[in-house]
């Protein structure tokens, strides 16, 4: 995904390095094991060694100026900070960052709630029933699809002036029904915030189901198919040939929303 993402930035800026710019910012919004922010570091601190050719000024500028990321539960934001500072807290002792004052680092994480209507939650159709646990619980209620807002949402976080050139995930797939016969879509809740913030580049991995639409995706569908900015679809007919193990009936891809692309988009199958 990452390979796609540094074509598509060269391609438009006449060859330019994306790993060799140290003023591009990364947001991964639903960061799990922290997989993709640590390869993105990774091929920064390659990318930037003539500019910043100490190894420690290097790492720190990466990790408090470029890469960020939001938890989607408390356990995946400490397992990301593992995995990028190599300490669950940023500021500790062990923390390959010595840039940061605080534990979150740019990873970030805040127990939500969500917000009922007839039932159900307003922003991401979660069921009453099933979401509304007491303290201590995980309430799957994800901060970049709770708000009217996702821009203020962001500036809250990050603060005012954080602005993203490359959004990039794979967001929670969906949420348990409660009382229906199938799971909810949630995917496409996170792919539509990620656009919303108007970065250069969304890059993330879905279920492919939203192909055919239906369960909610229709609007979703229609966007995506009539959206000029979708550079490239890479398609797998089966999930566990990207997730071994995992058995997801309808299969999984990977899109590159550009935002300066216009026309065909390149779609693999």
């Amino acid at each position: 995904m990452l390979d796609t993402l540094t074509e598509a930035w060269a391609s438009g800026r006449s060859g330019a390095n994306l790993w060799a710019d140290p003023t591009v910012t990364f947001l991964d919004p639903c960061t799990k094991s922290g997989v993709f922010l640590r390869e993105i570091t990774k091929r920064l601190t390659d990318g930037l060694k003539t500019q910043i050719p100490d190894i420690q000024r290097r790492v720190d500028h990466i990790l408090s100026k470029q890469v960020y990321g939001i938890g989607i539960t408390h356990l995946t934001s400490l397992l990301s900070r593992r995995s990028l500072y190599c300490s669950k807290h940023a500021d500790g002792k062990h923390s390959i960052a010595r840039s940061f004052r605080g534990g979150d680092g740019n990873i970030w994480f805040k127990r939500m709630k969500h917000e009922w209507v007839n039932d159900r939650c307003k922003f991401c159709g979660a069921g009453k029933s099933v979401f509304d646990r007491p303290d201590g619980l995980e309430t799957h209620a994800y901060a970049f699809i709770h708000s009217d807002n996702i821009k203020a949402q962001v500036a809250k976080i990050f603060g005012g002036n954080m602005k993203f050139d490359v959004i990039v995930g794979n967001p929670p797939y969906q949420l348990a029904s409660d009382g229906g016969t199938r799971d909810m879509p949630i995917y496409q809740k996170f792919v539509e915030s990620a656009l919303a913030l108007e970065p250069k580049n969304v890059l993330m991995i879905t279920p492919s189901r939203w192909f055919a639409g239906g369960l909610g995706l229709n609007d979703f569908r229609d966007r995506m198919l009539n959206d000029k900015r979708l550079r490239v679809l890479v398609d797998y007919s089966r999930m566990d040939s990207v997730f071994p193990g995992v058995d997801f009936e309808g299969g999984v891809s990977y899109f590159l929303w550009h935002r300066n692309h216009e026309g065909e988009c390149e779609v693999t199958n």
